[in-house]
């Protein structure tokens, strides 16, 4: 099993306090985890706050570009991928996005995963893209999806849909790795689904257990009927983690973190927060390395960009630290 960690490029104001994260606490935060043995480091996407953030906080979150903060760090680290968790396939223009990432991946020696969703909140896209309002963003994300992977492969790419058209793009240089990881977001079946036909990766936020399992074993059974290999598509869960000496003193710590108010937001989509601290990496160390038994058993490979979402980034790099010592590793060896 892999382990790891989310970056706070878009994170103020939503699970961290405004303001979290300083620029030079990116490359601090990456060379740690390439240091305490982490995999990789990812970043979230956000163009603008959601309408409960600007009630909540008098200043406005920093929202750093992904991309960018992944180009920065990539160039201080070696070992760890660099992952996008989750890069808002609405609100890009996918030629310019293949351009960037075929980028990344070369100057980075082919470190790149490419984790694209929907976006959790319609008010962001409909914010940045007034004029298709009306737009079903599903269409647009598949729209995008299938013309990445031209764009990735094709030598001569074009692509006509409803939202997304170009014609005989010569788009180069191609990512150095082929295929370039794509990993679809959602935990829908409809986003496992796209993931088996599509994708090297699932990649859905927190879900409870079973559900994890029942979906996971979906995915294995859709990547076969796809003729893939079942194995060949990665299922990346993402938790959020809270370590206390017991579970009783890591759910208290959690209960006072903005990831719970995040969470109340997010209800809509489906995901209950009153779930959330059962379904999640909330508890003292031997709490933990039981609930990654039940996950590795479940068939899941990476316990993906994990999010701390505490009040410091001193905070967030001892919690770092504890769980690659104290639970990484103790697993690794069980």
């Amino acid at each position: 099993m892999r382990f790891s960690v989310q970056l706070p490029t878009c994170t103020e104001g939503l699970v961290n306090p405004v303001p979290f994260a300083r620029p030079e606490d990116f490359v601090r935060l990456a060379q740690a985890a390439e240091r305490f043995g982490y995999d990789g480091v990812w970043g979230n996407d956000h163009v603008t706050a959601a309408p409960y953030v600007r009630e909540k906080w008098s200043d406005p979150p920093s929202f750093y570009e992904p991309l960018v903060t992944l180009a920065t760090v990539g160039a201080h680290t070696s070992r760890v991928h660099l992952g996008t968790a989750l890069i808002v396939l609405p609100l890009r223009d996918p030629v310019l996005l293949a351009k960037q990432v075929a980028t990344l991946d070369r100057l980075t020696g082919g470190r790149v995963i490419l984790g694209v969703g929907l976006g959790a909140y319609r008010e962001e896209f409909e914010a940045q893209w007034p004029r298709r309002a009306r737009a079903r963003r599903g269409e647009i994300f598949e729209e995008s999806l299938e013309a990445l992977r031209r764009l990735f492969t094709e030598r001569e790419a074009s692509y006509a849909g409803t939202h997304i058209a170009f014609e005989k793009l010569e788009c180069y240089p191609k990512p150095l790795q082929q295929p370039l990881p794509i990993y679809v977001g959602g935990h829908n079946e409809r986003a496992v689904a796209r993931a088996a036909r599509l994708g090297q990766g699932w990649l859905p936020g927190w879900r409870p257990f079973d559900e994890v399992r029942a979906r996971t074993a979906l995915l294995r059974r859709l990547t076969a009927e796809a003729g893939r290999d079942p194995r060949s598509v990665e299922a990346a869960v993402q938790f959020t983690l809270v370590l206390g000496r017991t579970t009783d003193e890591a759910a208290a710590r959690y209960r006072r973190t903005g990831m719970v108010q995040h969470r109340r937001s997010l209800a809509h989509s489906g995901r209950d927060p009153a779930l959330a601290e059962t379904n999640n990496l909330i508890g003292s160390p031997a709490r933990l390395l039981e609930q990654l038994a039940a996950l590795r058993e479940a068939g899941v490979d990476h316990v993906c960009a994990i999010q701390f979402p505490h009040d410091s980034v001193t905070e967030m790099l001892e919690q770092m630290e504890w769980f690659a010592r104290d639970v990484v590793a103790v697993f690794a060896r069980s």
